[in-house]
This record gives C-alpha cells, structure tokens and sequence, in this order.
C-alpha cells in the first residue's frame, strides 16, 4: 500500500514548500484543504498541519476536524498547526509581546523527543509567526525553546502528536530536513521508496489498466509536462497515443521543426500541424493580453478540434497538468482567482466530449524534469526553460503582427543561443526577450534612426511561485546587446530587467 503523507493546507505561503521537501526524502504527500479531510485514510502515514495566515484568535480563524486523526495517526503541527493544537486543548495563546520573525536559535531541544532528536544545540530555524503559546495543556511536555519563546516545540504525553514554532521547510532552518527526516521515517515508519523509477512503474501499470485499448489524444507544447506526459502514456498504451502538436507561428526560432524531429525520434506517434497564419489572423487588431490568451486559445480549440475529428474512436483526452495547478484550483479559499487562462485545469471544451487523463497531477515541476532523466529523454525537452501557452504572443507587447514575431524571433535566437555559449542557460529558471511597444532615438553610421526596444529578462527559481532577477555577466550582457542591434534590423536599443517576483511577475503579460 502507498504511504501517504497527508498535509492540511491552512492557506500558508509555505505550504507547497512543505510538500517539496516531503517529496525530496523520497516521501509521496498531498496537500488537501483543512476542511476537506479524505474521509478514507487507509494508507495515511502521518499528518501535517501548515501553518496559515491567520491568528488562532481570529473569529474566523480555520478550524479542521482532527477527530480521526489525533492519537491515531502521527501528527505535527507547524505554527499556526502548533498553536491550533495548543489553544483546542486548553493552552493558552496571546499575541506575543515581541512579534518574532526571521531567523532564531533552539537554546533548548530535548533530545530524548524523537522528532528533534540529533539536531545540534542551539540550531538556527526560521520563525514566522504574531502569536506565543503562553501556556500548555498538562499533558504537554515543552521540547525546545528559544531566547524568546519558550514554547518552540511540544510533543502530546502518550501519543505520536507534536507541535513545533518554526518552519523546517525553509532553507533558513538549517537542520529542517533533519526534522521532516525524523517524523517521516522514525515516526510515520515511511520506507522512503517513492522514487522517479518507482513513479514511472505504478504510473506505467495504472494507465495500461485505465485506458485499455482506448485511443487517447494529446496536444504537445514541445514544453517539459506535455512532453513527459506523452512518453508515459506511450509505454502505457504505445500507437493508441495521438499525439497533435500545433506550430502556432509564436514558438521560438526553429522549434517546431527541431521540436517535431525530436519526438519523433523518441518514438511517439505525432503529427505536426503548421496553422501559424490561422493564429496571427486571430490575433489581429488586439493588444490587451487577456484577450490575445483567449484569442490563441480559441484557434488553438479550433485546430485541435479540426484534427481530433481526423482520428476515430478517441475516448480519452491527455493533458500535462502538474500537482500546483491543480492544488491552485482547489486551494482553502476556494478557486484562485489568479489561475490563468492557459492553464490546463479545467482547460477542456464543452463540445469534446472526451475522458480526461492527467498523468503529472501530483507532480511538482521539479519532479516532472526528474521523470524525464529517468526515461531517458533528450536534454533539449527536459533541460528546456518553461514557456508560456500563448508562446510569443504575450512577449509581443501590444499587437502582435508578422514582422513583429519575426524580429522577436530573432532577438530571442541571439539571446538564448548566447546564453548556452557562455554556459549560463543551466544556471537560470527562464530566460525570456520581450519586445515592447516603444520606439526610440538611435544613430546608426551617420543616420538618426527611430525603432524598437528589446528588453531582455532572466530570473532564478525553484517553482516559478517566487524568483529573483539574475545577475548575468556584463561582458556576456554587452556581446548579446551589441549582436542584437547589429543583427535585427528594427531594434536599436536593448534593456535588462532587474525586477524580482513579487512584486514583478515573471512574464510581462
């Protein structure tokens, strides 16, 4: 039986962060809103609370039903879980008379607690939090404390329940693994098996036995999930897979072409479908981003349609969702409503009347590139930087036009071709050129020139939900802008974007 490590979100910014580290000690979790508790828990190993947002002593503070979960499942709450279960027991909470924030250092651990058993006296943790346990119930035992805080950890008397202050999920907390390590394994008992080779044999089985002979559709991106997606569900199912991938004249220089040989090369059976002169005339006359998504997205529906009708018999409808989408979709307060309209969840017309197949959704983006080595992908489609839907279209500020995707194109070549000469295109999350709606005074020889700005824009990440700007190399900075306003006629000025997310958002549209 899978073992499951349940994490009950309470709308922390932290709470996909716990997942992850989960997930690295070869670990399989979930995270599910507070109140929506699976009402089976067979296979659950342990249970963890996030931390949230709110105040304990807010009225409209989250309140979860743990009645099949504390003392008969191991638990451990972190911050607001810690102090949730503090105060529900008759501790007493209070705002703390110095609010701590940032980092601090365990004085006091209790090495006999399993759960903090190992860590080095005074460690740095993390702390984040407005409110102090004051007071515990009798059947707590404190298990470490700081110079401010008394009570950074507690473990309840008699059963397999602990709180802790601190977040061990972020980098800050310098032993934090060691933490997650100790409940998982000591505590949960978890084996530690969840591997990328393991994930791909009860992956591989679970859609052999699912889709039978189905025949099943996909629509590639030439991106990492839809890729991933494509060659499971071709050792699954092999030739049954269709697999549809559209140029849509906004992809990168060369790529369709590159992009289509390569997945044939891997053995998938794909049609390329070239409708970039459909996709520009929809796009025509329209400058606001939201409404140029909809237009790519409605030709891209138009497109897929038209070819899925080629295909007989088809059941089954695949897509590259991975796990944040659809953790986003169903997040504590309900809906986001920053899910973008390209986004896979919920992504499926009305008129298709097709199954929907998902085999990334419990996936982070991390662990789809993982996958991928473990199946031997090439490095062009597993090392490749992510890349919005609407592609070019949303790095064409204003209207989106032939020439202006051409000179796009090209700057964008320069760039990241610059960027794999000098070894840097490893070291960053997503490299991406932008193309603004501005003109400005240049000379050029002995003529004034009036022409386009580029700007170019590079950042750091882990997940994409945070990033910061990367400080790329003046020479490689100055040889890039020097041969893209040598070499693309209609630019004559290149800017660098120093601006991290947030407030920034990675993509400019």
């Amino acid at each position: 039986m899978k073992e499951t490590i349940l994490i009950l979100d309470f709308g922390s910014q932290y709470t996909q962060l716990i997942a992850r580290r989960v997930r690295e000690l070869n670990v399989y979790c979930e995270i599910h809103p507070y109140n929506k508790i699976p009402a089976s828990l067979s296979g659950v190993a342990g249970v963890i609370l996030s931390g949230s947002p709110f105040s304990v002593l807010d009225k409209e503070a989250p309140i979860p039903d743990l009645s099949k979960i504390k003392g008969k499942i191991p638990l451990l709450g972190v911050c607001y879980g810690a102090q949730f279960l503090a105060q529900s027991l008759g501790g007493e909470i209070q705002p703390s008379k110095i609010r701590e924030y940032g980092r601090a250092n365990l004085g006091y651990i209790d090495q006999s607690c399993t759960l903090i058993n190992g860590m080095s006296d005074n460690t740095q943790v993390w702390m984040s939090h407005g409110d102090t346990i004051l007071k515990i119930p009798e059947n707590f035992k404190i298990t470490a404390s700081t110079e401010n805080v008394e009570v950074a950890g507690f473990r309840i008397n008699g059963e397999e329940t602990y709180g802790i202050q601190f977040h061990p999920e972020v980098y800050h907390t310098d032993e934090g693994a060691a933490l997650l390590r100790n409940f998982l394994v000591d505590i949960c008992g978890c084996s530690q098996r969840w591997t990328p080779d393991s994930f791909i044999e009860t992956t591989v089985a679970s859609l052999r036995s699912k889709l039978g002979n189905d025949k099943v559709l996909l629509g590639l991106s030439g991106g990492v999930d839809s890729s991933v997606a494509a060659v499971l569900l071709n050792k699954a199912i092999g030739k049954n897979l269709y697999c549809i991938f559209v140029d849509n004249g906004l992809l990168r220089k060369n790529e369709f072409r590159t992009v289509l040989h390569s997945y044939k090369d891997m053995g998938l059976n794909v049609k390329g479908v070239d409708a970039s002169d459909k996709f520009i005339d929809a796009l025509s006359w329209i400058s606001d981003p939201e409404k140029k998504r909809k237009a790519i997205g409605k030709a891209f529906i138009e497109v897929f349609d038209q070819e899925a009708h080629l295909i007989e018999d088809v059941s089954w409808l695949a897509q590259g969702t991975i796990y944040p989408d659809v953790i986003e979709s169903i997040s504590v307060n309900g809906p986001s409503a920053t899910i973008k309209s390209h986004h896979n969840v919920g992504g499926l017309p009305d008129f298709m009347k097709l199954k929907v197949v998902e085999p990334l959704n419990t996936l982070f983006k991390d662990e789809v590139r993982r996958i991928g080595r473990a199946l031997n992908m090439p490095s062009l489609i597993i090392d490749r930087h992510p890349f919005p839907g609407p592609g070019l279209g949303i790095r064409i500020l204003g209207e989106v036009t032939s020439e202006r995707i051409k000179i796009l194109q090209e700057v964008d070549y320069i760039y990241i071709q610059n960027m794999k000469d000098f070894g840097l295109y490893d070291k960053v999350w997503q490299a991406a050129a932008i193309l603004l709606p501005i003109q400005t005074v240049g000379v050029m020889g002995d003529e004034r020139t009036y022409e386009n700005v580029v700007a170019l824009r590079a950042v750091e990440s882990t997940d994409g939900m945070t990033a910061d700007w990367s400080k790329l190399p003046y020479d490689f900075l100055s040889k890039v802008s020097s041969e893209i306003i040598n070499k693309v006629s209609g630019v004559n000025r290149v800017v660098y974007d120093i601006s991290s997310k947030p407030p920034a958002t990675i993509e400019w549209e």
